[in-house]
C-alpha cells in the first residue's frame, strides 16, 4: 500500500513481564514488520529480545537501540522504566507502547519532524497518566481524552 511513517510497537512483552506474542509471531514480526518501520517503540524486555542483549543500564538501553536500528533500518524509542535509566525513553535513529506508539504516528502524520513528533507524544502521554483512574490494581486506565480541544489535537 505504499504507507509512510509506519510506527510499531512490537507488543511482545507487557510491563508486566508476560509474554504476548507465540514465537511464530515474533519471527513474522522481525521479517516482515519491523524492517518496513520508521519507528519502532520497544519496552526494556522486547529490546533485549530484539536485540539479543540484556539490559541493566542507560548504556546498555543505547547499545541495544543502535542494534534494533541497525538490524532492521529504523529509528528506535527505546521505553525507559523496568528498574533502567529512571524511566526515560531513549530515540535512536540512523544518522535515534500502544498510546505512545499511535501518538508519534499521529505527530508525523500530522508532517511533524520525527524528533517533534516524539517530544509531543510523550507530552501527551504525561498528561495521559496524569488524568488516569486509579482503578483497581496495577496499572490503571488513561485519560486519552484529557486534552480533547488542546495543543495534541491541533496541527
Amino acid at each position: 500500500y505504499d504507507a509512510k511513517h509506519i510506527v510499531v510497537d512490537p507488543v511482545m512483552v507487557a510491563t508486566s513481564g508476560s509474554k504476548l506474542l507465540q514465537d511464530s509471531a515474533i519471527q513474522i514480526l522481525t521479517r516482515q514488520l519491523l524492517p518496513m518501520a520508521e519507528v519502532v517503540t520497544p519496552n526494556i524486555p522486547e529490546a533485549e529480545i530484539l536485540s539479543g542483549m540484556t539490559i541493566t543500564d542507560a548504556a546498555e538501553m543505547e547499545a541495544a537501540a543502535k542494534c534494533i536500528s541497525e538490524k532492521y533500518g529504523c529509528a528506535v524509542l527505546c521505553k525507559g522504566g523496568h528498574k533502567v535509566n529512571d524511566a526515560d525513553d531513549l530515540l535512536w535513529r540512523n544518522g535515534t507502547g500502544c498510546t505512545l506508539s499511535s501518538a508519534i504516528a499521529s505527530n508525523l502524520a500530522k508532517g511533524y519532524p520525527l524528533d517533534a513528533a516524539v517530544e509531543r507524544a510523550k507530552a501527551y502521554i504525561s498528561g495521559c497518566l496524569s488524568a488516569m483512574l486509579d482503578l483497581g490494581k496495577g496499572s490503571g486506565p488513561m485519560d486519552h481524552m484529557f486534552a480533547l480541544r488542546g495543543e495534541f489535537v491541533e496541527h
